[in-house]
């Protein structure tokens, strides 16, 4: 057996691995773990995007809900040489996941203590530093409208003036809830929608679907603006609602 056979087969068992896993969590507790499944690599890519943008710069970057950390595989080899990276997670189980991880990743080889696992909510953090790029995995959908709002506005006290938030959404939630949902959980959503609307109207930069990922998703890019006011992204939300 070759080198590549074994590598190509030891990734294999690496996802199923972590394909039962967010099964596990999610039966225990979907409300927290808000995925049936790991993010694909086409979702990981954009989420991380903002990182590869600003080239060999040294950046402070956070992760939250990083769950079983396919994303987080896609961001550390785009973190440039001397960025740091803190990840928070709620999850218990999953914090350990991603501290094996980090401990055993070769990009991180004898530099383990540029990247933090931090089992928190992230209303909670506070690392002391501002961030120039946040990426988000948090299931916001699954959370009241108030606990929305407070990780939102605790992103934008987070983020450097110009700093980018990056999370997704998956796309026909609101339609299946409509038909499998009590109607207070209906309500729930729809006041979770409108939350977030609001910030993407304040702060939206970008919208892309990724349809490479189960379920298909959308990701938006929200940028924290440098001086006092920003422009509404009507054409972005317009061609969100298409």
């Amino acid at each position: 057996m070759d080198d590549w056979t074994t590598s190509h087969e030891r990734v294999l068992a690496q996802r199923n691995a972590e394909g039962w896993m967010f099964l596990l969590e999610a039966a225990r507790d979907l409300r927290t773990t808000g995925a049936i499944a790991p993010s694909s690599k086409a979702l990981a890519r954009l989420l991380t995007d903002p990182v590869q943008e600003h080239g060999t710069q040294p950046l402070n970057v956070l992760e939250a809900g990083a769950g079983t950390g396919s994303v987080t595989r896609t961001l550390i080899p785009r973190l440039s040489p001397g960025s740091r990276l803190d990840i928070v997670e709620a999850n218990a189980r999953f914090a350990s996941q991603l501290r094996l991880l980090v401990r055993t990743h070769p990009r991180l080889a004898g530099e383990n203590e540029r990247v933090r696992v931090h089992h928190a909510l992230v209303e909670q953090l506070d690392t002391g530093r501002p961030y120039d790029v946040i990426v988000s995995g948090l299931p916001f959908t699954n959370f009241t409208p108030d606990q929305v709002d407070t990780i939102m506005n605790r992103y934008m006290e987070l983020l450097h003036p110009g700093g980018t938030l990056t999370y997704f959404a998956y796309r026909g939630t609101r339609y299946a809830r409509a038909l499998t949902a009590s109607r207070t959980e209906a309500r729930r959503h729809r006041a979770v929608e409108e939350v977030l609307t609001d910030y993407q109207h304040r702060y939206a930069t970008g919208c892309w679907t990724v349809w490479g990922n189960l379920p298909p998703a959308t990701v938006w890019q929200l940028r924290r603006p440098a001086r006092a006011s920003t422009p509404v992204a009507l054409d972005i939300m317009a061609g969100a609602a298409r």
